[in-house]
């Protein structure tokens, strides 16, 4: 049976900080859009406060979470237990997209270890936290980080990056607006 708390409290805060992937999920307000569901790892996820997280965002083929909290602001984190007793948390909020050179990008981008495929830090206020059994999650043993996202940004180089994203990451695939499309 889950059970709901207000805020992240300091065992939630332990089980995250162990995890080494977890998931976000997102969706436009209409009812034809899609939802976005993503897994994300490479040490990325912090929590600042019983009721502020963030996450550093790299390049990627879409920028989903970006359009759609910059739609309706709303944001599901999920953190499985992939050892040790069986786990699921949630946390629910409202996001916001910081991108650099926005005044929070100093503050906020020093808690990570930037890369060169850093495209943003997505921020929530969350507003509830929900854990539950997780009987059904198996094993799985971490074996180490992937190192493709860090090449294939080194072969882009700054530059192709910014067409890349200039392609790829200014609007959902429902053709919303993400973060970036305000600054170019």
């Amino acid at each position: 049976m889950g059970k709901f708390f207000d805020n992240i409290l300091a065992h939630h805060k332990e089980f995250i900080e162990k995890q080494r992937m977890f998931f976000v999920a997102t969706a436009p307000l209409t009812a034809e859009g899609h939802v976005n569901l993503s897994p994300k790892g490479m040490d990325s996820f912090r929590v600042f406060s019983d009721n502020r997280v963030a996450y550093m965002d790299i390049v990627g083929s879409g920028n989903e979470t970006s359009a759609h909290i910059l739609e309706n602001g709303r944001i599901t984190f999920m953190f499985c237990a992939y050892e040790g007793p069986p786990l699921i948390l949630r946390l629910y909020g409202k996001g916001y997209t910081v991108l650099p050179g926005d005044s929070e990008w100093p503050e906020l981008s020093s808690h990570f270890k930037l890369m060169l495929s850093t495209r943003q830090i997505i921020v929530a206020d969350i507003d509830m936290v929900q854990t539950s059994c997780g009987f059904g999650i198996p094993y799985y043993t971490y074996t180490g980080e992937r190192d493709h996202a860090g090449k294939w940004a080194a072969n882009k180089g700054e530059e192709g990056l910014e067409i890349y994203k200039a392609e790829k990451n200014l609007v959902s695939i429902d053709g919303l607006p993400t973060a970036l499309l305000k600054v170019s």
